[in-house]
């Protein structure tokens, strides 16, 4: 969980509230604008007891090589771990040298605009460069979040890309609480938040103890996170996942009292089928999903006591986006397998159908259930 803050209280309150990053940055002066060089140093001695990684934002671009090695080593001697700016091929070219200076003495974030267009294909420079991590973010803060710009599929593609070229991938974008759980799906290695953590959900007001809490309560803290960054490596999935004999709407599984959670005739398209023909010709696919979820002990009002049908809905958009498949018995183990990475799903039920083969329906129900560690 990375917080951006702008000032030695808000490091305070982000690190009280387990912040595993905190990140300076001045929401007041615009999109990835510089805190002061005072405002850190005085964040940092805030903070001085309970170290945790901390980062800037070097200033929005264009930047030039002499005065970004000087502001950089400048934050390096305040105590920054890691910079964060603004990347595109042609900007990549002409810094290349003083990057790569840099690399070694200081972690560098690549931030890309998921609401324009990112150069995605300086993926693999930034690499070879030395950055650590690459952040996928919006400049426009006008209401619109990361997932109303980038599909679910996009978005597993993106940290898929950022993994295979050695980077760490970051999320970020008026991010909200309900979206916490849709983006772990994806495995990002970060997920970044300033509007949600803040009074009345305003990017430039004061942050709110209670909202970082919440935050907080959404991510696996790291001890907890594995590859998948839910909780359980897909490998233990399907290692512990069995047939299911079935379930109603409320069950008892061990001490855990579970609640069903559902949804009913999702119509999608998928480029599905074993035969030549039906290669690059979507079909229409119909869905019934149900997830016997654990209750939990807080109020259900409460994000954190909740498991959205949002998790269900961007399982199957991730499956279905992800290119042809042969089977459609393929679609529905995938889909329960990536429900099952929430370790509060006790079981799943996925019922698939094709619409364009007869008139009607043909189609798979599965029944796959967790199978925990005695």
């Amino acid at each position: 969980m990375l917080a951006s803050v702008i000032d030695g209280q808000e490091a305070a309150i982000a690190l009280h509230g387990g912040a595993d990053i905190i990140d300076f940055e001045d929401p007041r002066q615009g999109v990835l604008a510089a805190a002061s060089l005072e405002a850190i140093e005085a964040g940092l001695k805030a903070i001085s007891t309970r170290r945790r990684r901390v980062g800037a934002a070097l200033g929005a671009p264009p930047y030039e090589a002499e005065g970004l090695a000087k502001r950089v080593r400048a934050l390096i001697a305040a105590g920054v771990d890691a910079v964060k700016l603004a990347v595109d091929g042609p900007s990549l070219e002409r810094l290349d040298g003083v990057l790569r200076a840099l690399a070694p003495e200081v972690r560098l974030v690549g931030v890309l605009w998921a609401d324009r267009t990112p150069d995605l294909d300086c993926l693999p420079r930034l690499g070879g460069i030395g950055f650590k991590s690459v952040l996928l973010d919006t400049a426009e803060k006008g209401g619109k979040r990361l997932l109303d710009y980038r599909t679910p599929s996009e978005l597993e593609a993106f940290c898929a890309r950022c993994r295979a070229d050695g980077l760490n991938a970051a999320l970020a974008g008026s991010l909200e609480p309900p979206d916490v759980p849709r983006l772990l799906l994806v495995a990002p290695s970060i997920l970044g938040f300033r509007r949600a953590l803040c009074a009345g959900g305003k990017r430039d007001g004061p942050l709110d103890a209670r909202a970082v809490d919440r935050i907080r309560g959404l991510i696996p803290r790291k001890a907890e996170a594995n590859v998948d960054a839910v909780g359980r490596a897909p490998q233990d999935i399907r290692e512990n996942a069995r047939p299911s004999t079935g379930h109603g709407a409320r069950l008892q599984s061990g001490e855990a009292e579970c609640d069903l959670i559902f949804i009913r005739d999702f119509l999608a398209t998928a480029d599905l089928g074993a035969y030549k023909r039906e290669h690059g010709a979507p079909q229409r696919v119909v869905f019934n999903v149900e997830a016997s979820v654990e209750r939990a002990a807080t109020r259900a009002d409460d994000m954190r006591a909740v498991f959205s049908y949002d998790v269900i809905l961007d399982a199957i958009r991730l499956v279905t986006g992800r290119g042809h498949v042969n089977f459609i018995e393929t679609i529905a183990e995938d889909v329960a397998e990536i429900v099952l990475r929430d370790p509060r799903v006790r079981r799943v039920r996925v019922r698939v159908e094709k619409l364009d083969v007869i008139e009607g329906g043909v189609g798979v129900e599965i029944a796959r259930e967790r199978v925990d560690d005695e």
